[in-house]
């Protein structure tokens, strides 16, 4: 469970947005496809809501994964419904059957991501969701040319595209509401352990290592969740100060996630 400083930060700012909607729009039922995208812990990131008294459905192509992240919901005493979809080209689901459907950052997984984002819209009632990794901000470049380009063959990168989500989900009938960015914190996104990092970099400091691993170095949202752990949001959010003060034509090159907002 431990996930790093850094996918905690982007589950409490993307909690933000997402409960923030609920605020804005009459949402009462959810689906999330893929579950699989964000670093971590797959299938928890619509727990919060879940939480807030939505019903929530998540749908992944691996068996695997939603019986770990079923196991989670179960320990929290939360609910919800579990659908095992593999390809991922068709839901089975009747058309309008969501308030709002999302995704984040999965898209570049699958082997039809257009496939899933007409299903997307065909099942969303009003709203749709949709967020990838920001191909402009230093991590990501740092990442591809530098520390993990094997990862870039494995992966459809044109749909770090948001102009090419947008003009397919566009053709079904939905118009952009809100673009912009999410998950901008102090440090760049490289999606690997800062210990790891360090020793990719050829940073042998023996001070730094220590720093970021041991038992200190523990981030852990779900004991949040639990209870276990009330002050991780205070500890964590100590760290948006980029988040709030950031103009958009800055966050643009730093932000680790972009997103655009569609209403039918």
């Amino acid at each position: 469970m431990n996930e790093g400083l850094g996918l905690v930060y982007e589950r409490f700012v993307l909690n933000d947005y997402l409960l923030a909607l609920l605020q804005r729009y009459p949402i009462r039922t959810v689906l999330e496809a893929p579950a699989y995208g964000m670093a971590g812990i797959t299938g928890i990131n619509s727990l919060e809501l879940a939480r807030a008294g939505c019903s929530v459905t998540v749908v992944d192509e691996d068996e695997g994964r939603i019986r770990e992240a079923r196991e989670i919901w179960r320990r929290l005493n939360l609910q919800a419904n579990w659908v095992c979809c593999p390809g991922m080209k068709v839901l089975p689901f009747p058309d309008r059957a969501f308030d709002l459907a999302w995704e984040w950052a999965g898209l570049w997984y699958l082997e039809d991501a257009e496939s899933l984002l007409r299903e997307l819209a065909r099942v969303s009632r009003q709203l749709l969701f949709l967020a990838m990794p920001n191909p402009l901000q230093p991590g990501y470049i740092l990442r591809k040319h530098f520390l993990e380009p094997e990862f870039f063959g494995k992966v459809d990168e044109s749909w770090a595209n948001m102009k090419r989500v947008k003009e397919v989900v566009e053709s079904e009938g939905f118009k952009p509401v809100e673009e912009a960015f999410l998950d901008t914190p102090p440090w760049p996104d490289t999606v690997m352990p800062a210990a790891k990092l360090l020793e990719k970099l050829g940073i042998k400091s023996r001070r730094l290592r220590e720093r970021f691993s041991g038992a200190s170095w523990n981030w852990n949202i779900v004991d949040y969740y639990a209870g276990r752990d009330p002050n991780l949001r205070e500890r964590v959010m100590r760290y948006a100060f980029l988040e709030k003060s950031l103009p958009r034509f800055l966050k643009a090159f730093w932000s680790h996630h972009r997103f655009v907002l569609f209403h039918r």
